[in-house]
């Protein structure tokens, strides 16, 4: 069974080590990313990758839907909408992209910049109508455009260059921070909290993939999708026993399964034409580099997780590129981006299974389930604790993931320390500062932007706009923070390659060559056999 990323292969690092004994392949994969498990296996594996991510999938579709008052039937069809596009950005990504198997969905890197958009519109600041329609018309403009962008950054080789500015000193505190800067997530820390069913969904994922993953194959394989369940049978349960009230956190709503549409029907451009604003493009940009920020990240943790060798810029590029085609497409199809998901990869970590054939699968099971009207009922009805349960599972496995990078500095440097502790500090403080206010518009009356630009030009007035709220939607998201604090400080502050990490980290990077993207293997078949009957 292949543990790698695309079959790297094994060269001379010219310190007399090789490729294989350089990248250590984690005795904890139980299927690799080239590995393709039984059908019937596959499937159920590729459901329990979505499940874990759920909770967030859902959870950007309704806080849109409510900060726009969309009525209750059309919110079904936005979140089916969701998991369409996020099943077909997952393909995409999987097969055309980076082929790392990691799950494409909602982002809340956007999330801020959307609904600075949903309060403008729906409060008249924009002609042709304030409800939620007019609202989703002007979103869908500003992410389409805004993607384009990342698409042409992307296949344009712009961010892959940022590799060589990026050690293990930068990587760790990125990583770390995507799962600690969730650590308040409301499905964690509500007020209204229901602790001992979160407790026992917690328990169950642990008991299953840390205690008796041993004792059976099936706990190794499907620690969440068995919690996940049992809490949910148990919560249905005391709901439907009446033990639990209808205002309690762990409720099931039973009856809502069934008060939707069978069939939603989803296609291109179903909310209107797209409309652009040039203020609300150039706000949705800062979301887009937030995201770009944390999709590296992510790139980082599944190779670290998979034993596959650190990605080659060619890879980072091509992943990029995809997600921002994929953007553009979520913009058509009316839902609000797509970006790689963190949970799924913290699902790597805990069940071992990072098979790139079994995200593809859920990818299918989920835009079929797209579809169905009862689906995206039933899912709706999880409960915040388990969500909760799951997450803390989730997110303290990325966290993890992000301080084993460390192996590769030098950790008695006092420079190294303190880039690690200053990323890591401020990736917690400004966005916990940040979240004081509620969007970009207020942030721009906090600091009094209107006053300091009275009588200025229009466009000064526009330019500064977009530079307050670019500040304040990369200052809300940790990792970014954190990670481009890291970044300025680790290639500006004197160190040596050896200290910084990075001497090692060139003897596990993939080469350029090594990564083949889908356009390479065909063309390059193509190719082949065009040679063999030529006799070349």
């Amino acid at each position: 069974m292949s543990n790698a990323g695309d079959e790297f292969s094994n060269r001379d690092t010219g310190s007399g080590t090789d490729a294989d004994s350089e990248v250590a392949v984690s005795d904890d994969i139980e299927y690799g990313i080239d590995d393709k498990p039984p059908l019937g296996e596959s499937f159920v594996l590729g459901i329990q990758h979505y499940l874990t991510m759920v909770g967030a999938n859902i959870a950007v579709p309704l806080i849109l839907a409510g900060a726009m008052e969309m009525p209750a039937d059309v919110t079904a069809r936005f979140i089916g909408t969701f998991f369409v596009v996020s099943g077909i950005a997952t393909l995409a990504q999987t097969t055309f992209g980076n082929r790392y198997p990691i799950v494409q969905g909602a982002p809340f890197s956007m999330l801020a910049p959307a609904l600075a958009i949903v309060f403008v519109v729906t409060n008249g600041g924009v002609g042709g109508g304030s409800d939620w329609q007019a609202a989703l018309v002007q979103l869908q403009g500003a992410i389409i455009v805004a993607a384009t962008v990342q698409v042409a950054m992307g296949y344009l080789g712009l961010v892959g260059k940022l590799r060589r500015f990026l050690s293990p000193v930068v990587i760790a505190p990125t990583i770390a921070l995507i799962g600690l800067a969730l650590f308040d997530a409301p499905q964690i820390t509500g007020a209204e909290q229901s602790w001992p069913l979160l407790g026992l969904t917690l328990g169950l994922i642990l008991l299953f993939s840390q205690y008796l993953d041993v004792k059976a194959r099936a706990f190794r394989l499907y620690p969440v999708i068995l919690a996940l369940v049992i809490a949910w049978v148990v919560a249905a349960t005391l709901s439907a026993g009446g033990l639990l009230a209808d205002a309690h956190p762990g409720y099931v709503p039973l009856e809502q399964v069934t008060n939707t549409d069978p069939i939603l029907p989803i296609y291109p451009f179903q909310w209107g034409t797209p409309q652009i604003t040039t203020a609300f493009v150039i706000g949705m940009f800062a979301g887009v580099l937030a995201s770009i920020v944390e999709s590296i990240g992510d790139y980082y943790a599944v190779a670290n997780l998979t034993g596959s060798a650190a990605p080659s810029e060619k890879r980072i590029n091509h992943g990029i590129g995809m997600e921002g085609l994929m953007n553009v497409f979520s913009g058509i199809m009316g839902s609000a981006g797509s970006t790689s998901y963190s949970e799924n990869i913290g699902a790597i970590g805990l069940t071992g299974v990072a098979s790139r054939y079994v995200v593809q699968l859920g990818a299918v099971v989920m835009i079929v389930f797209g579809f169905i009207g009862y689906f995206g009922q039933l899912v709706a009805t999880i409960p915040d604790p388990i969500v909760g349960g799951l997450f803390i599972a989730m997110f303290a496995q990325i966290v993890a993931v992000g301080v084993s990078n460390l192996r590769h500095v030098d950790l008695d440097s006092s420079r190294n320390t303190f880039v690690i502790g200053f990323a890591l500090f401020v990736g917690l403080a400004i966005p916990a500062y940040m979240g004081n206010f509620e969007s970009t518009i207020a942030f721009r009356e906090a600091i009094d932007l209107e006053a300091a630009l009275a009588g200025q030009p229009g466009w000064l007035e526009a330019a500064a706009q977009a530079v307050v709220d670019t500040i304040f939607i990369i200052g809300s998201t940790g990792m970014a923070v954190g990670g481009l604090a890291a970044l300025v400080l680790d290639n500006t502050i004197p160190g040596s390659r050896e200290e910084r990490g990075l001497a090692h980290w060139d003897r596990i990077t993939e080469d350029e060559s090594e990564f083949e993207s889908f356009w390479d293997r065909w063309l390059g078949a193509d190719n082949a056999a065009v040679d063999a009957e030529r006799g070349d």
